[in-house]
């Protein structure tokens, strides 16, 4: 497919090459050079031009700024809203590799994170001016012996409330909750939390400041879960019509990692032997997510891009899963779900003078050629360019 370019330009976009590297150590001021950037401003999709100085936004010509693209595609940072930064797959993992993970995420142009569960306090990355920002949701909230070894905090029903207030005052207004998982005495997947339990702890999270999200894979706990004021599904495969409707009518957000359900052949084959009543659920689960996850879009739930990157999952994966989401919403619903639209539910400014400079640039249209959406040319993380192939 050939480029597509501005209109009444010709000829392909320009970059001019950059002098300063981003430092890779602890740098809390913003001291880079003022910039230009001209192309194809999203989501407006209008032409125009960008300025840069000290580590924000302008829209008004900025003096002495150095041009870095013309003709380009410019855009707010990619957002990750299910990432997993200091997690492996054995549980939490040295600062050195969670460093090593915020950059994987970073160098592919995702430039906020909702850490959705991780075991590893990782707020000293807010004090490095060169690794994404972190939204954080504390540590995962599960039952003994049902979730993955290592991952969770780990307690009984008696207990959730308690562990939802301990984990809102670790996290920055997120709690994770794993909503089911195999039950060895079902031999499928069921609810974690009696309903009335999870109902009075999620109330108890709002009370703290904090919204709720859930790990949630059949179809009882997303009903259960939605009914008792959630705030954010996780994977959502079990979705049903009515609870669609309801998550809709209160804007309860779904973030389906799609690249992760792929995986679900696979978890069926492993539990095969032992649990095959959980087996057949997961492949049937899997035959309709294509389905389920298109009607959500359709009934209007919003729809975040997320890759559970951590544990087993690659970091640095956002693109594919940007194309997967171009299959239940269209090319416009997919970047908006990375980029503008996550931003804004995850509280970042918006797109406006004087706002965070955190942006990606693209030699190509992102909305007609999704592939150059893992190859930003230009980074640039609080007003600094810190990547990109242009770089």
């Amino acid at each position: 497919m050939g480029h597509h370019h501005l209109p009444g330009g010709s000829g392909s976009p320009e970059f001019f090459g950059h002098s300063h590297a981003a430092s890779p150590q602890v740098n809390a001021s913003i001291d880079g050079e003022p910039l230009h950037l001209n192309g194809v401003i999203l989501p407006s999709g209008e032409p125009g031009d960008v300025w840069v100085a000290e580590g924000v936004l302008r829209f008004e010509p900025v003096r002495s700024a150095r041009t870095v693209c013309r003709g380009a595609w410019i855009m707010p940072g990619l957002v990750d809203a299910h990432c997993h930064i200091g997690l492996g797959p054995h549980g939490a993992v040295p600062d050195s590799v969670a460093e090593e993970q915020a950059v994987t995420d970073r160098d592919a142009g995702t430039l906020l994170v909702r850490d959705a569960g991780s075991p590893v306090d990782t707020h000293w990355i807010d004090e490095r001016a060169d690794l994404p920002r972190v939204v954080r949701a504390g540590r995962h909230i599960a039952r003994p012996k049902r979730y993955l070894r290592g991952y969770a905090a780990e307690i009984e029903p008696d207990d959730l409330i308690a562990e939802v207030v301990r984990q809102a005052s670790r996290g920055d207004g997120w709690v994770k909750l794993v909503g089911d998982w195999i039950d060895r005495e079902v031999g499928d997947l069921a609810p974690l939390w009696p309903a009335d339990v999870a109902a009075a702890a999620i109330a108890a999270a709002h009370q703290h400041g904090a919204r709720v999200t859930a790990h949630c894979f059949g179809e009882e706990s997303v009903q259960q879960l939605v009914l008792a004021g959630i705030d954010g599904i996780e994977h959502g495969t079990g979705l049903d019509a009515e609870t669609i409707a309801l998550m809709a009518a209160r804007q309860v957000a779904l973030v389906p990692t799609m690249i992760n359900l792929e995986n679900f052949p696979s978890f069926a084959e492993a539990g095969q032997a032992k649990f095959p009543r959980y087996a057949a659920h997961m492949r049937a689960l899997y035959d309709r997510r294509f389905a389920t996850l298109a009607a959500a879009v359709d009934a209007g739930v919003p729809v975040f891009a997320g890759t559970d990157a951590g544990g087993t999952i690659p970091h640095g994966l956002l693109a594919q899963e940007v194309r997967l989401l171009r299959t239940i919403g269209g090319a416009d619903f997919a970047l908006g779900a990375a980029s503008w639209r996550a931003r804004a539910w995850l509280g970042a400014p918006e797109w406006t003078d004087g706002s965070w400079a955190d942006l990606v640039v693209f030699e190509a249209d992102p909305r007609a050629e999704p592939e150059v959406v893992a190859h930003p040319s230009l980074i640039i993380l609080r007003g600094r360019v810190v990547g990109g192939s242009r770089r």
